[in-house]
């Protein structure tokens, strides 16, 4: 006996739900790429994009997966042997720095804490000692995926800026993009990378790099360009087929139109509220689960805690089981806990298509499953959910 059979949810920070408008606009039959619709269409996104980065920089466009920005953006501005400086917090900013371990840059990791945010003051003393400008490039993410925690990005680039320091400042906004507020002009950031398939809603198979003009610069003497990722052609194309240094993704074009159209209609800041309400209410529940050596937020400092995942410890409670249940039982899928946290977290994805029932919907199974359990949990954290997105309804 199971209570599954329905429509399947899926709660993973990422790929997220790709919506039906966007699914319908991308199934269709091969176009002229040469000319016409499609080629005005891929123009018209490079000249939009920007605009969700908040910068008025220039896009550039990877056919891949969010690996395949990281390896964009250091392709094209950094030297064989260049050393970097890559702010740990969580997983994904150290892989990005083992990949470029792997492009034959000299990579210095500066430690941090899987359940805090980034401590400006620590990258301020750093920079500080380093007065010959060894440092190239200074690599972070806004949110990592496998801790939730979101650093603040704001007063990295400040500390960067005020330190005078001329390090290229590279963002990794994967999973935050579309989600929560970011502004890259603004905070002082020279490289952004984003993907596809989180907080933008689409299959994976997209990559974007949004550089600015000190990373153009610096793009001019990298003497790591190569083939595919090198930006020259790109940067000033005579034709589509250089956008995307070949044959473009056709399917994916048609759905990022729609997509930038639906963040059109929504308003980018109107977004970025929906996701705080909706993560605010995604931890008032687990507060309220939260009991001794039970459910806990993995992320102690509040401010940074991400909007579009939430990394939840469970103590003694049996995540795998947890997860089991919720999936098998009530046909909900939720995030595998990666990084070290796999024995005792889950995850939970709030990010992109997502609105109360959805959330809601989530939280109701995940409690009856910790109830199914009989695991120690506070009761009622739907309705404290349920308060939080009541106090955002117009009265």
């Amino acid at each position: 006996m199971s209570l599954r059979y329905g429509q399947p949810m899926i709660a993973i920070p990422g790929p997220s739900i790709t919506p039906e408008r966007v699914l319908r606009t991308m199934h269709r039959s091969m176009p002229d790429i040469y000319e016409g619709e499609l080629v005005d269409l891929a123009f018209s996104l490079v000249e939009d994009l920007p605009s969700i980065a908040r910068t008025s920089e220039r896009v550039f466009i990877s056919i891949s997966n969010g690996h395949g920005a990281w390896q964009m953006a250091l392709c094209n501005t950094l030297s064989p042997g260049d050393k970097i400086l890559v702010l740990e917090s969580g997983l994904f900013a150290s892989v990005w720095g083992q990949m470029a371990e792997r492009t034959h840059l000299n990579v210095e990791y500066l430690s941090g804490d899987n359940r805090l945010p980034i401590d400006p003051d620590m990258l301020g003393q750093r920079l500080s000692e380093d007065t010959s400008h060894e440092i190239k490039a200074i690599l972070c993410v806004h949110t990592d995926t496998a801790t939730s925690v979101r650093n603040d990005i704001a007063k990295l680039g400040q500390t960067i800026r005020n330190l005078d320091h001329p390090a290229l400042f590279m963002v990794d906004c994967i999973a935050s993009l579309g989600c929560e507020q970011y502004e890259m002009d603004e905070w002082h950031v020279d490289i952004t990378v984003a993907a596809s398939q989180k907080g933008l809603m689409m299959p994976p198979g997209m990559a974007f790099v949004w550089a600015s003009q000190q990373a153009l610069e610096a793009h001019k003497s990298a003497g790591l360009r190569i083939g595919y990722f090198d930006w020259d052609q790109r940067i000033n194309p005579d034709h589509m087929y250089q956008l995307f240094c070949g044959t473009p993704p056709i399917q994916h074009l048609y759905g990022l139109r729609e997509v930038l159209n639906m963040i059109d209609e929504e308003g980018l800041e109107n977004i970025w509220f929906r996701h705080q309400v909706l993560a605010d209410s995604v931890r008032a529940a687990v507060q309220t689960w939260q009991q001794p050596d039970g459910l806990e937020l993995n992320i102690t400092d509040p401010k940074a805690r991400s909007n579009a995942v939430t990394t939840i410890r469970t103590g003694s409670i049996n995540s795998e089981k947890l997860r089991e249940i919720c999936a098998t039982q009530a046909g909900l899928k939720l995030g595998l806990a990666v990084g070290g946290l796999e024995a005792d977290a889950f995850r939970i994805g709030h990010m992109g298509y997502l609105n109360p029932p959805m959330i809601l919907g989530t939280l109701a199974t995940i409690e009856s499953a910790l109830l199914s359990m009989n695991a120690s949990i506070g009761r009622n954290g739907i309705g404290t959910a349920a308060e939080i997105i009541a106090k955002a309804f117009p009265n």
